[in-house]
């Protein structure tokens, strides 16, 4: 028997120790209900370019074990917004919250719990905020290097020097410079990645070869003027000695192996491509770029452990906050699965 309507409803957790009202314990948890949905909900593409708004009714069962089940939509606004409901209730299950659930007579019972989620679309800025760095994320003509991207690698290439300091240890990889190109064409550095743990030296070279691109630059256009943009620029280190053409070679196999495996994956030979990434990673352990290709198509498969792995060690490795919001949730729900499998 599933209960419409119970003597104590229903509610979602975070509020059950506050020494107050009923009433209030109520308001509180609706409160991080609507908290934990907003927080995770996507607005889909297509409702967005169909410029859809409403509000999306779901309804569900939370079970006298405190989980929740049998999720289902009871009044959708269409393009997408209905399934994506259902995808951030089951999300509740997924990270483990425990629900109180609804009393009557004094005992646990199954009852149905109705939740509406408002779509509403915003008009956002056009440029986001980079500390205190405006950074325009919309134009009439995007930034772009003068004789374009093939002139801006010719440029590099020539340019980047390898340190000799790396010679010894046959450092290899490569580290992501991104700059602000000002509107008067002035560069500056917003954030440097090294996937690769390089180092200073390398870090130095980097930052050098991306600065002296100033003033070669066709500053981003919005609304006929010309704003600040950002740009990613990838600075590749291979040393040159006799002594590290072995490792060159391995490196140039291992990146070939994640293209590939990446390439296979996509195609639905998971298994093989997930596989050839795992070789390359054998390779070079050290590599955030090849870990977080692993860990991404972990991520696809909900292979929650193994992912939380691969994305950790490569933030540990290269620093990188991209995961940051989402990291505690994908090790979060590897912890609840290993418990679900032992039995714990």
């Amino acid at each position: 028997m599933i209960y419409l309507t119970v003597q104590e409803a229903a509610r979602f957790p975070g509020c059950e120790q506050l020494d107050t009202t009923k009433a209030f314990i109520e308001q509180c948890a609706n409160a991080n209900l609507l908290n934990f949905v907003y927080s995770n909900i996507r607005y889909p593409q297509e409702a967005i370019n169909n410029n859809v708004e409403g509000t999306v009714v779901v309804r569900f069962v939370v079970e006298p074990d405190s989980t929740i089940s049998s999720p289902e939509v009871m009044r959708d606004i269409g393009d997408g917004c209905g399934p994506e409901v259902i995808r951030v209730v089951n999300l509740i299950n997924e990270v483990g919250a425990k629900w109180k659930p609804g009393i009557n007579e004094g005992k646990a019972v199954r009852s149905y719990f109705t939740l509406p989620i408002k779509f509403k679309l915003e008009e956002l800025p056009p440029y986001s905020m980079v500390g205190t760095d405006t950074v325009y994320t919309r134009f009439d003509t995007p930034l772009d290097y003068e004789g374009g991207l093939d002139q801006l690698n010719i440029y590099l290439a020539e340019r980047l020097e390898y340190p000799p300091s790396g010679n010894d240890s046959c450092s290899i990889g490569n580290i992501q410079v991104q700059v602000l190109i000002q509107p008067n064409g002035d560069v500056r550095i917003l954030d440097v990645t090294d996937f690769n743990d390089l180092g200073f030296d390398f870090w130095y070279e980097s930052i050098d070869a991306a600065t002296s691109t100033l003033g070669k630059w066709k500053p981003a256009v919005f609304e006929g003027r010309n704003v600040p943009a950002a740009f990613d620029i990838t600075m590749n280190f291979a040393p040159e000695d006799a002594a590290c053409k072995m490792i060159v070679d391995q490196y140039k196999e291992a990146t070939d192996k994640v293209n590939e495996g990446a390439k296979l994956y996509n195609d639905g030979k998971k298994e093989e491509g997930i596989a050839l990434m795992s070789e390359a990673i054998e390779l070079f352990p050290e590599d955030a770029n090849f870990l977080l290709a692993r860990g991404q198509a972990y991520l696809d498969m909900s292979s929650f452990d193994e992912a939380c792995s691969d994305i950790s060690t490569a933030r540990r490795i290269a620093l990188i906050r991209w995961y940051d919001n989402v990291l505690n949730l994908i090790c979060n729900r590897s912890a609840i699965s290993t418990g679900e499998e032992t039995g714990n």
